[in-house]
């Protein structure tokens, strides 16, 4: 199962991502939020789980441990944690201390963890760059009994990068991949990459998006589009990935429904809207087990997506 738990902030209007004006949260509210994501992981119970957006020492969600706190509220018995913002003092927006990453979670016992820093944006001046997120990877063996080669990948695209970052990130991510699977491995990989699949019906989410202070796609608008908000320069950014590997959602499947597999939405009282969470593989998913957990539309601004995969021989 992969999951970006927006670092238990559930749909609170955070100013970041949501038109909000809520920086900090309260130690009830994360302690809320982390008890309805640990609700659905213990009903659902995947032996292997990724995670995006997972704080361990953030004055922004009340410097909870919330890979920790998961540990003890759930069955898992290994994780490997890496870091993809970390920051003494962020000193805008009163965001303070900040330390947010990516989480691999497993039954079995993880061993050759590593995190695998990704492109840094080049958009941004040398101030903003410093205090900013180093997006990464976070690769790990995962030691299932008589599988000696079984690797889970996890990533976290850049979300509002405007130049060509987030295209870079997709490219390291399949070359890891293949990597992989060119020394014999197999592996489950995906996370949050931010960008749609080919074929998407809708590809410009910026009038979706805007805030009540914002205007785009209008004369004289500088930008003309949101950041993180217009795929349609992405949309054959995928393709690659569809073609080389196996999608927990088959590309045709998407294309024929696309509404049943959205998994995100910037809007707190919103449905969801457009899919950015993928599950990939080299072996072979059990046929028709996939399931965006549409349902789960408090936890989160993103819907978990598992699937059941073959074990190989």
């Amino acid at each position: 199962m992969t999951w970006n738990i927006r670092f238990g902030a559930g749909r609170i209007p955070w100013f970041g991502d949501a038109c909000g004006n809520r920086v900090i949260l309260s130690e009830d509210e994360v302690y809320g939020s982390l008890r309805a994501i640990a609700g659905k992981i213990n009903t659902v119970k995947p032996d292997i789980l990724l995670l995006q957006e997972v704080d361990i020492n953030s004055k922004r969600s009340g410097y909870i441990d919330q890979l920790q706190w998961l540990l003890d509220h759930t069955y898992f018995n290994y994780a490997v944690y890496g870091s993809q913002w970390k920051a003494q003092f962020i000193p805008s927006d009163g965001l303070g201390r900040m330390e947010e990453g990516n989480v691999i979670l497993s039954r079995w016992k993880i061993s050759d963890a590593t995190r695998l820093q990704l492109a840094l944006r080049s958009d941004q001046d040398k101030l903003t760059r410093y205090f900013y997120e180093r997006c990464c990877m976070v690769t790990a063996r995962i030691d299932i009994p008589h599988i000696d080669n079984f690797y889970a990948v996890n990533i976290h695209a850049s979300a509002f990068a405007t130049d060509d970052t987030k295209q870079k990130h997709i490219i390291q991510f399949k070359d890891e991949l293949d990597r992989i699977n060119k020394n014999g491995g197999w592996f489950v990989a995906g996370g949050d990459l931010n960008t749609l699949p080919p074929g998407s019906d809708t590809t410009d989410y910026c009038i979706q998006d805007m805030c009540s202070w914002e205007s785009f796609h209008s004369a004289g608008d500088d930008p003309l589009h949101k950041e993180g908000s217009n795929y349609e320069p992405e949309k054959h950014w995928l393709e690659a990935l569809y073609e080389s590997y196996q999608c927990a959602v088959p590309l045709d499947t998407y294309q024929a429904s696309q509404f049943k597999y959205f998994t995100h939405t910037t809007r707190g009282a919103h449905f969801w809207d457009r899919t950015l969470d993928y599950l990939f593989t080299n072996y072979q998913w059990v046929d028709h087990s996939v399931v965006t957990h549409q349902e789960a539309t408090g936890e989160s601004d993103h819907a978990p997506v598992s699937v059941l995969i073959m074990i190989p021989k």
